[in-house]
């Protein structure tokens, strides 16, 4: 017997959550073979079968464990099953008499739904979303759409009914407990503000329109606002580099190089894993980094290197529809940059009303670091080349290098 315990995962955690078993008590796994994902205050990650055989698990989905504790046992000696020959395919459930003259249904394909209930939708126009559904599997009984028509406009929360006044407890994972520790200690003991603006996002927007085609098509991804975002904030952080440090006791840290982090939504929670080097990257490398992040979030792989350090940290409300926020900062850093939505607005140019796609931008700095001069400088510099996106090539304006004025 095997006994396979919760691994360490860093010098400072001390206590995983495990998430879901991947096989099931009793299953016949193979060697290295992936059988439960656990998570830490940092990032989640998965446990290999370090034998094959028949599992033991000697924990449950949700459990507190410590570094060390077992999580499971490995049968060695338990002989490999045979394989199973296919189950017959279920009969067809009984299903309810409907009229040969009943209209054809307007339910769409992915809408679960009897014939009657069907025939009734389309024949009443009801939006399949106002309904509720009780039958196996969320499938929409008759009964469910007459209870939609005789009460429009009214609709439960899903799997409730009516004027429900139910109450869901859930306990609260390690990753959400470590956003809420960190949200409340960036409050408590940072003197944070925020400084705003907008950027005309015309000529960006321009540019992607011109060049996304040949730009995929010549490095296999997508051109998009982030890249532009980050090697701005990149040559601005080298211009103003205290937007770039930390406080560390009674010392401040400067760095000469911008580590970025993005703020990526995931449904367990808010993750900031971390592009290096932003500086010395291409706008190829930073769209292929933030796929690459953005994918591992999505799936659960990051890792402790993953989320660890940054210097500076952009989030994106925008694809919310986030029109104007004030992100915090994420500690230990000194500062955070908030892109929101872009949203076509009458503009003042040239003596001019002019349509322009605008978007706010947000800069939350901690005052003890970072000064007004130095945080509206900072913002006015990422503006300057958002807006006039060939300087990110030299950081310069291209005409008076020319002219070296």
């Amino acid at each position: 017997m095997i006994e396979i315990k919760v691994p360490t995962v860093g010098e400072s955690i001390s206590e995983v959550t495990l998430l879901k078993w991947v096989k099931k008590d009793g299953d016949y796994v193979e060697r290295d073979e992936v059988i439960a994902e656990l998570e830490s205050e940092k990032a989640t990650f998965e446990v290999n079968a370090e034998k094959a055989g028949v599992l033991k698990t000697a924990a449950a989905e949700g459990d507190s464990l410590k570094i060390g504790d077992l999580l499971a046992s490995i049968d060695e000696s338990a002989e490999k099953p045979a394989g199973k020959a296919a189950e017959p395919a279920p009969a067809p459930a009984k299903q309810e008499a409907i009229s040969s003259a009943a209209p054809v249904t307007a339910v769409p394909n992915d809408i679960k739904a009897t014939p009657v209930a069907s025939a009734i939708i389309a024949d009443k126009k009801v939006d399949p979303k106002s309904v509720t559904p009780t039958g196996a599997m969320g499938k929409i009984m008759k009964d469910d759409v007459l209870a939609a028509l005789s009460a429009p406009g009214k609709k439960a929360f899903a799997g409730t009914e009516l004027n429900s006044r139910n109450v869901r407890v859930e306990k609260m994972s390690n990753l959400r407990k470590t956003i809420s520790r960190r949200l409340v200690e960036a409050k408590n003991t940072t003197a944070m503000l925020t400084t705003f603006n907008e950027v005309d996002m015309t000529t960006i927007m321009e540019i992607r329109t011109k060049y996304k085609d040949k730009f995929k098509e010549i490095h296999g991804v997508g051109l998009g606002f982030m890249s532009f975002f980050a090697k701005a904030c990149a040559v601005a952080l080298g211009e103003w580099p205290s937007v770039n440090a930390y406080i560390d006791g009674d010392q401040l840290i400067y760095h000469d190089y911008a580590d970025i982090s993005i703020a990526v939504s995931t449904p367990r929670g808010l993750t900031v894993p971390v592009m290096r080097n932003v500086e010395s990257m291409s706008m190829a490398d930073v769209e292929r980094k933030v796929v690459e992040l953005a994918g591992k979030a999505r799936d659960s792989k990051l890792t402790t290197e993953d989320l660890t350090g940054g210097t500076f940290t952009i989030t994106n409300g925008g694809v919310f529809g986030s029109l104007m926020s004030t992100p915090i900062i994420n500690i230990p850093q000194s500062a955070i940059l908030g892109m929101h939505k872009i949203q076509d607005r009458p503009m003042a140019i040239g003596g001019q009303v002019v349509v322009r796609p605008m978007m706010y931008i947000a800069l939350s700095y901690d005052h003890r670091i970072i000064d007004g001069r130095e945080s509206v400088s900072f913002l006015v510099r990422v503006k300057e080349l958002l807006e006039n996106p060939e300087q990110l090539l030299i950081g310069k304006d291209p005409v008076k290098t020319l002219l070296e004025l």
